[in-house]
């Protein structure tokens, strides 16, 4: 992960969101205090917080394990009648 001082992240702000949000890469941002942080693009804030709900729900991990391993053929399409 690359990491610029909190100075240097003051003075280039607009490219450093603009090279987080089109490289998906995040940037710690130091300072002499020892207090850093991580810059990263909404988009992947967004994925983090979905996995994370996803993750809190009882089951839902091992559901989705299983679902990777039944075999394609297998899989019924998608009826929009279908209820749930």
């Amino acid at each position: 992960m690359t990491a610029i001082s909190v100075t240097k992240a003051r003075e280039n702000i607009y490219q450093i969101l603009s090279d987080v949000n089109n490289n998906s890469q995040p940037i710690t941002i130091t300072n002499n205090r020892g207090k850093n942080g991580v810059l990263i693009s909404e988009d992947d804030w967004n994925a983090i917080q979905e996995t994370l709900y996803l993750n809190a729900i009882p089951g839902m991990v091992e559901s989705i394990v299983e679902a990777g391993k039944e075999p394609l053929e297998e899989c019924s399409l998608y009826n929009p009648d279908e209820e749930w």
